[in-house]
């Protein structure tokens, strides 16, 4: 049922029209009446009518400057002015602010009846055209959810179709960046920098950001307050690379949740091994991951599954072999990954592709392989186990001396020796936290220590490594609970 209010300082006018009109007949709830300006507002606002009949001259703020009020607050409400013969200039400012009828005194039921039927017609007319609207562009957001997912699934197969989705601003886009999230109601609201574009691909809900701009910073602020976990990828200029950053994001965001982090973790931050290909199935991806991560139950167990597909696929012998082989050399690459040589594993040359030949069952070819995976995970562990704490207090000594500069994972890694994700894996492990949180908290140290000697702020940002001022002010905040110039000034 609608409601309305009615507005007038005479009496006789309120207590007529109440009385008069049957307003259940229309399906309006009359609310209240008010003799004067204030009182009337202090009515709206308690009751948020849909329909405001009201004179012009009322003590208090008069019936415009009451319908300026009303309709800054509620553009959509029907307000209906009633004026006097002589009262054209304040029917003309009425029209002006949008009333949607005037009625000139005196007021007649029949004048009521009639503007109460065009307004509900009005009411209902836009109600529909609204409804309208709403899926109209309910379809054209589903539209180019698809298309974006598409997009990162299939490429330039599908970047037509996006552009024709997204619409003219897609000439406008200078990058990609895909977000994936741990929970489904996590949001990334848009900016005129970016626009987020939320997708979900089965089980798995992501973001693709769309940048405007090159500087993303109005992406990274808003993330830094995020504590569920969640997976970037790295920002690619070309459209058609956004299935790149939507598998970065994938494995940032696993690598996140196995690190426990809470919030968003990036690509960048735990890096990647050029020698291993893009294309691996989930099986292999989770093999990988499980030697990374030292988990051998969970490495023995992707095993079986492994060898329960090539079971059911019947392959042949020479196809079996090489798929085998293949992952047992993914599982060297990881081994390798901590710097020390792999193929000195046994005291003879460790060569997997001649000993698989002399396998003639394939009974044998399976437990061969899963012997080999177990040696190189127990390998690899002891290696780590020896070489954890020294690699870690070089990496610790290393970014202290270079905290100031454009420091990445990749150059802490390389100093060390290691490749970057095994390293940050074993950061992680030895100091309890990752590498970036550790870098950071370094430089808000130091922050804080020439904020305390009184240097001015932008200053500080770069002496500590940030070139964006406004990421430092907000990365400082998070971390300090205040922005830098009050802490500042606080000294």
């Amino acid at each position: 049922m609608l409601k309305a209010v009615i507005f007038d300082d005479e009496y006789i006018v309120l207590q007529g029209l109440r009385a008069m009109i049957d307003w259940s007949k229309y399906g309006i709830e009359l609310v209240g009446t008010a003799t004067d300006g204030n009182a009337a507002w202090s009515l709206f606002e308690a009751h948020r009518p849909d329909i405001v009949f009201t004179d012009i001259r009322m003590p208090g703020m008069d019936g415009l400057q009451v319908i300026e009020k009303i309709l800054a607050a509620a553009p959509d409400t029907m307000c209906i002015v009633f004026s006097g013969f002589n009262e054209f200039e304040y029917v003309k400012r009425a029209l002006k602010l949008g009333v949607a009828d005037y009625l000139e005194k005196p007021i007649t039921i029949p004048m009521i009846e009639d503007a109460i039927t065009k307004t509900i017609e009005r009411i209902e007319r836009e109600k529909a055209v609204s409804s309208l609207q709403l899926k109209w562009e309910d379809s054209r957001q589903e539209l180019l959810e698809k298309a974006t997912l598409d997009l990162l699934l299939r490429g330039e197969e599908a970047e037509v179709k996006w552009r024709d989705s997204f619409g003219r601003k897609a000439d406008e886009v200078t990058g990609v960046t895909v977000i994936t999230l741990s929970r489904d109601d996590l949001t990334l609201d848009d900016a005129d920098s970016y626009q987020a574009i939320h997708v979900r691909n089965g089980l798995e809900h992501l973001i693709a950001v769309l940048h405007f701009q090159e500087d993303a910073t109005d992406v990274w602020n808003q993330l830094l307050y995020w504590t569920e976990p969640a997976g970037v990828g790295r920002t690619y200029e070309q459209i058609t690379d956004a299935g790149k950053s939507y598998r970065e994001a994938l494995q940032a965001l696993r690598y996140g949740q196995f690190m426990e982090e809470k919030g968003w973790t990036r690509f960048e931050d735990i890096g990647e091994n050029p020698k291993i290909p893009a294309s691996l199935s989930e099986q292999e991806e989770a093999v990988i991951f499980y030697m990374r991560t030292g988990d051998k139950a969970g490495l023995l167990g992707q095993l079986d599954l492994f060898i329960k597909q090539l079971e059911s696929e019947r392959l042949n012998p020479d196809i079996m072999e090489r798929e085998i082989l293949k992952l047992v050399y993914l599982a060297m690459e990881i081994a390798k990954e901590t710097g020390e040589d792999v193929y000195k594993i046994r005291q003879a040359d460790y060569l997997p592709h001649l000993e698989i030949r002399s396998i003639r069952t394939k009974e044998e070819m399976f437990a061969w392989l899963r012997a080999q995976m177990e040696m190189l995970m127990d390998w690899t562990l002891d290696v780590r186990s020896n070489a954890k704490h020294e690699a870690v207090e070089s990496a610790c000594a290393y970014m202290k001396q270079h905290y100031n500069e454009d420091l990445t994972l990749q150059e802490v890694s390389e100093h060390v020796g290691m490749n970057a994700t095994y390293f940050s894996l074993l950061f992680k492990e030895e100091m309890g936290q990752s590498y970036i949180k550790y870098l950071t908290q370094l430089r808000m140290e130091r922050a804080k220590e020439l904020l305390r000697e009184g240097y001015k702020i932008a200053d500080v940002s770069e002496k500590v490594g940030y070139h964006s001022y406004r990421h430092f002010s907000e990365l400082f905040k998070k971390h300090v609970g205040m922005k830098p110039g009050q802490y500042k000034d606080s000294f």
